[in-house]
């Protein structure tokens, strides 16, 4: 049975297919649309602090049931909705109230005897318009009282009428944070959602067990509080079913383990599929593990200017598996292994299949992958004979393509490997994430960037090099070469057999950025790339500061240091128009906080591994409290930044620091003088971050897992080219040419400025 229904907007509806095949249900606004707008209000909501504030919100409550809802409700007495959209804290407290059907709907029977509907409003030209148009019917009606709600965090609270109006509104601030991921607002995302919450109330439309309490994932929760928001639309639209829907459990109801298991249970007997996916996992596990990928809605990249360096996308990925045949001892030797299509040459991922069963789906693994992997390979394999050990033979294998997927309206493929398995992978739309850069170890070069070899003096007909510069060259995630940056040291000239350079004043110790890669021309020598894009200038410190530097990007770096475990540091830009304000706050601070709930003595905290790290957190009008950007460690010389954030500035930060403190401190304790370029892993076979496993997925079995881990975690062991701690004290910087100045002229660095 199919119907035509008209919503309070004027939409057509939507019928949609049930479980078994037939029209079973309705669906009578574009939840899609909808659903994008109601992600959009919400990350709204969520910065703006100033309504978050009791005062804000007791007035909130008085201006909605004092003013809008007589408003509304006598603009929509004989006719549907107008275009019209109330101030924006107003908007706050009626999307709170209507996701609460019953008590809105007693709310709106009690006091203007019928349900009051909203209007469909879903892109921006028409928002701008309807809140428009509401502002002069404000103004015309209540002359009196401003559109804008005028209480500050400072000013008393108001007189508070409506209380339980005003704690639905203070109850409903957390589920800000569930829907906060970037993907939740792509297209393809949506549309699988919406399918997804289809085949819920289908569901439930068949649920007969009277005692069950059903706990909505995630992307359905979505779609479904979406569907609450309309409420006319949603009254209309779930008549058949209202006395089903009070089995399902709100976000804010309390929710035990077992009444998610039970749901899972239910859903994957009714459908043969697994409940949770990629993108649409349950909260209260959420809770549980720190997710160990953070990820920011980007509306801007300040880094499009550097040609050099390529933006990072990534997805979730979840994959399920479920055996065909019930006789476990035939699968006592086969395991499954996962393989990732591109870049992460060296991961591979076990699991016996004896852990697996058939009558139920189990989570295989749960991580997140850079789109550039392009996909998942998964291997049905039986282990070798006793006499090779280590070895196994493939049986049968699928490869699971990201693009495939992504043509999958549910973002998901269900296929067999082999006779006895059965798997089904899940996908979430790839979204920008964070940019991540370290600095490696490289040649000494002259003034003009040439390396200082033998092979440049020839190229040069013997003409001397002058100068001498520490290199580092910059890698992104990938390991591909981004930048190399330049650190004055030396004057002077050498040519064979002739004259060794000599140390420069601290003031002249300049470096620079310049963005690209090498010119090789024979093996590790060549030319760093011509266009500079950044510099650090040492000059003399205030009063009490240890170090100063003046940065093209216009700031001026301060350090103090203290004591060799601690610093303070100071960003100044006097001549910025910016209202945001810049701090660097010691330590992994905010998102980048670590902690982890496995109980392992190698991840227990240890303030030691503190030093080095530093968040930069900006302050604005719009992050009162602060947001951190990025994350630095100044003795890795490794950033991890968000997208709006200027990778050369964070890069001098980095280089000025190390410079300042083996200055001061008068070692080279992170292996600033290393002058040649130290062995890495070759381009594709451990790219860092491309494949990092959710703590769900970690296991003993699983070899490295501190590659599989944010960077930051064991920061040492994971940015460093072996994985060991010890690796700058293992590769000694006194094998260098007499050419290169020595290593006398590189310790003469901290005794003579």
């Amino acid at each position: 049975m199919s119907a035509a229904v008209i919503d309070d907007g004027g939409s057509s509806s939507r019928s949609f297919t049930g479980m078994s095949g037939e029209d079973t249900s309705k669906i009578s606004i574009d939840l899609v649309a909808a659903a994008r707008r109601n992600v959009s209000f919400l990350r709204f909501v969520a910065d703006s602090d100033w309504l978050h504030h009791k005062p804000t919100l007791v007035e909130a409550v008085r201006r909605y049931t004092e003013l809008w809802m007589p408003l509304i409700s006598d603009l929509t007495a004989e006719s549907k909705p107008p275009m019209i959209l109330p101030p924006i804290d107003v908007e706050w407290v009626w999307y709170c109230h209507t996701l609460n059907p019953v008590n809105y709907r007693q709310y709106c029977e009690r006091k203007f005897s019928r349900l009051i509907g909203k209007s469909s409003i879903f892109d921006e030209e028409n928002e701008e318009y309807a809140m428009n148009r509401c502002r002069e019917l404000w103004i015309h009606r209540y002359p009196s009282d401003p559109f804008e709600n005028g209480i500050g965090s400072e000013d008393p609270i108001p007189s508070m009428e409506n209380e339980d109006i005003l704690h639905q509104v203070l109850d409903k601030r957390a589920l800000i944070s569930m829907f906060s991921e970037p993907y939740m607002s792509e297209t393809v995302y949506l549309i699988a959602a919406r399918q997804r919450y289809k085949r819920f109330l289908c569901f439930l439309q068949k649920l007969e067990d009277e005692h069950r309490r059903l706990v909505p994932a995630l992307d359905i929760q979505l779609m479904w509080l979406t569907h609450q928001s309309f409420s006319t639309v949603y009254a209309s639209d779930t008549k058949e079913i209202e006395e089903n829907l009070t089995k399902v459990l709100s976000l804010w109801e309390a929710v035990n383990e077992e009444e998610v298991e039970a749901s899972k249970k239910l859903w994957e007997k009714e459908l043969d599929l697994p409940y949770e996916k990629a993108g649409g996992g349950f909260n209260q596990q959420a809770a549980k593990l720190k997710p160990p990928f953070h990820w920011d809605v980007t509306e801007i990249d300040v880094n499009t200017k550097y040609k050099s360096m390529l933006p990072r996308f990534t997805l979730e990925v979840c994959i399920f598996v479920k055996l065909k045949m019930t006789d476990r001892g035939k699968v006592c030797n086969e395991f499954l292994r996962l393989r990732v299509v591109r870049c992460h040459k060296e991961l591979k991922l076990d699991k016996p299949l004896s852990t697996f069963f058939s009558d139920s789906w189990q989570k295989a693994w749960h991580l997140y992958c850079e789109f550039g992997t392009r996909g998942i390979d998964l291997q049905l394999r039986r282990k070798g004979t006793w006499c090779s050990k280590g070895s196994s033979t493939l049986e049968d294998h699928f490869t699971f393509l990201w693009n495939d997927e992504l043509r999958e309206t549910s973002l998901s493929l269900d296929r067999d490997i082999g006779q006895r398995v059965r798997a089904v992978t899940s996908i979430t739309p790839p979204v920008q994430s964070s940019y991540f850069l370290k600095c490696v170890p490289d040649r000494v070069t002259d003034d003009s960037g040439a390396v200082i070899s033998d092979v440049i003096l020839r190229m040069n007909s013997y003409r001397p090099q002058e100068g001498r510069w520490l290199s580092r060259t910059v890698l992104d995630h990938a390991g591909r070469e981004c930048f190399v940056v330049r650190m004055r040291v030396g004057g002077g000239i050498w040519r064979r057999g002739g004259e060794t350079p000599s140390i420069v004043k601290w003031e002249d110790r300049i470096t620079e950025i310049r963005e690209g890669s090498w010119a090789y021309v024979a093996g590790s020598i060549g030319r760093a790339p011509e266009k500079v894009v950044g510099t650090a200038k040492p000059k003399e410190p205030p009063e009490q500061w240890n170090a100063s530097w003046k940065l093209s990007t216009g700031e001026e770096l301060l350090i103090m240091w203290e004591s060799s475990s601690s610093m303070r540091f100071q960003l100044r830009n006097e001549t910025s128009t910016d209202s945001s304000t810049v701090k660097l706050l010691n330590g992994r601070q905010k998102q980048y906080h670590w902690r982890t709930s496995m109980d392992n003595e190698e991840f227990e905290e240890n303030n030691e591994e503190e030093v080095g790290f530093l968040t930069l957190v900006r302050y604005s009008e719009d992050s009162p409290s602060g947001k951190a950007t990025a994350l630095l460690n100044w003795k890795l010389l490794a950033v991890e930044f968000q997208p709006e954030e200027d990778a050369v500035f964070l890069l001098l930060i980095c280089v000025s620091i190390l410079r300042s403190v083996s200055e001061t401190s008068k070692e080279d304790s992170s292996g600033l003088l290393i002058r040649r370029r130290l062995k890495e892993a070759s381009l594709g076979s451990r790219d860092l971050g491309s494949v990092v496993l959710h703590p769900s997925s970690w296991s003993p079995s699983i070899a490295s897992p501190h590659h599989h881990q944010p960077w930051y975690w064991n920061a040492k062991k994971v940015t460093t080219n072996d994985g060991s701690a010890d690796e700058f004290k293992r590769q000694p910087a006194t094998n260098n040419s007499q050419a290169e100045g020595g290593t006398k002229l590189y310790k003469e660095l901290w005794t003579k400025k």
